[in-house]
């Protein structure tokens, strides 16, 4: 039997998400745009148990305490919305639903992420190495740098590198994302860099996701529950 789904941001990623929906054992009952986001209610949502929320940094935080108040379970794509995660876990812990959120849905970056901390940790130790973190998305991107650019400089600071990173970004056509952090001393250069070929693979990584959080409760960050995915 399909889970009820909601679409809260039918752009690029919102299609592909009901594209792909039915392979992960879930139904569209409802999609939002910017023309109708502030209809959400019971009716409207048409019995989804869960969303998936794609949409900008500035209305993220109220569809995410929106969502939560009616009943609704989410699973959070969208960047540049962190300095409000207080008020929106509170929300969730309220409404006794859950949440699961994210700089990035792609499997393959949260294996990158883990893969730049190891390497980070080692180049720590030697001073002569200083660093660098550069991304590039298409020209409709919002924020700049990237979720996942700056939760990769994260990842390099809590494993111990403490020098300076520098981090640059660009928007420019209709790339859906590289990423790369560097290591660069005067003997030679070590770079480590992510490209996604497509959106898909954000797409199935939030269905995957919203798989997990059916029947579950509480705030969870992507990259903690890998392990767990079907």
């Amino acid at each position: 039997m399909s889970t009820g789904l909601a679409i809260v941001g039918y752009g690029k990623m919102g299609h592909l998400v009901e594209q792909l929906a039915p392979e992960y054992g879930f139904a569209v009952q409802a999609k939002f745009t910017s023309a109708n986001i502030h209809d959400l209610s019971p009716a409207s949502l048409d019995g989804a148990q869960i969303a998936v929320e794609f949409t900008t940094p500035s209305t993220a935080p109220i569809n995410l305490q929106t969502l939560a108040s009616l009943g609704v379970s989410t699973v959070c794509g969208t960047t540049g919305w962190l300095a409000h995660l207080p008020e929106v876990r509170a929300a969730v812990g309220a409404a006794n639903t859950g949440l699961v959120y994210g700089a990035n849905f792609s499997v393959g970056v949260n294996l990158f992420l883990q893969a730049v901390a190891t390497a980070a940790a080692s180049f720590a130790k030697h001073p002569e190495y200083e660093a660098w973190g550069w991304e590039i998305h298409h020209s409709a991107k919002k924020d700049a740098p990237s979720g996942t650019l700056n939760a990769l400089a994260q990842e390099v600071r809590n494993s111990g590198y403490t020098r300076t990173l520098t981090l640059s970004s660009n928007r420019a056509g209709a790339n859906p994302g590289t990423h790369e952090i560097g290591f660069d001393s005067a003997a030679d250069t070590i770079t480590l860099r992510h490209t996604a070929r497509s959106r898909e693979g954000f797409a199935r990584g939030a269905l995957r996701a919203a798989q997990w959080l059916v029947g579950k409760r509480g705030v969870h960050e992507f990259r903690n529950i890998l392990g767990d995915l079907n």
